[in-house]
């Protein structure tokens, strides 16, 4: 019996993990509190991208625990974009949610996404950089240039016209999620961009929201090898289309 107020879609929430074993547990019990509110079925994958702490012990006792809770792990470390590439190819939902596992973007903000979706969206990301988004605590001024000066490089190497590819909530639909996921190849930070540049050339509708974004300063991102890797899987994407 469909319970009133509560939507009928199947929903799985994709959360890479690196690292996480010490803020993990926190999040999946906020998205696991939200979702029974929210949604008739609904699982939680956390992608364990070969950590070197507990995170593995850690969401294997939970999972006994939350029944929403999905484990996918392995070794070593393959990069943000691997992982999750690895739990959007195993989800089940009809909707699926990428998420950090920092809850940077309060779980909440999915109404936004999911507005959007309704309205016949197949992709709708989050954005920190549209004038109507919340930034609560901002990142530090070099990340902040960080990201402005890699934006300048992806709008100028595809012409791609959004505001932020790098925020980590973005909304799919099912089959277009799978889909384009399972296309994709960059396996590190720049996945954002690829998947985003294979869903526009594939002609599906995306949307970029404003959100809600709290900086987390245990930030897994190093400003110089990350940076530089960013740029040649950049180089790279735009050698295979030319």
């Amino acid at each position: 019996m469909l319970i009133p107020g509560k939507r009928k879609e199947f929903i799985s929430i994709v959360i890479p993990a690196y690292n996480e074993a010490e803020r993990i547990l926190p999040t999946i019990a906020r998205i696991d509190e939200y979702c029974r509110l929210r949604f008739h079925g609904f699982e939680i994958i956390v992608v364990n991208d070969g950590s070197r702490d507990d995170t593995r012990e850690v969401v294997l006792r939970e999972k006994d625990k939350t029944a929403s809770l999905r484990y996918e792990g392995y070794k070593p470390n393959k990069g943000k974009g691997y992982a999750i590439r690895r739990g959007v190819m195993i989800s089940a939902g009809g909707i699926i949610l990428v998420s950090d596992a920092d809850l940077s973007t309060p779980i909440e903000e999915m109404e936004k996404l999911l507005a959007h979706y309704d309205a016949g969206c197949d992709i709708v990301i989050g954005s920190r950089a549209l004038a109507e988004s919340d930034i609560v605590v901002k990142q530090p001024w070099w990340r902040q240039f960080m990201g402005k000066t890699f934006n300048a490089f992806v709008r100028s190497l595809l012409s791609m016209n959004f505001k932020d590819t790098q925020c980590g909530f973005k909304l799919f639909s099912g089959a277009c999620g799978r889909d384009i996921f399972g296309r994709a190849s960059i396996d590190r930070f720049a996945y954002d961009v690829e998947i985003l540049y294979l869903a526009q050339k594939a002609g599906f509708r995306i949307e970029e929201v404003p959100i809600r974004w709290l900086n987390s300063p245990a930030s897994k991102v190093n400003p110089v090898t990350d940076s530089l890797q960013m740029l040649k899987d950049l180089i790279k994407l735009r050698l295979r289309n030319p």
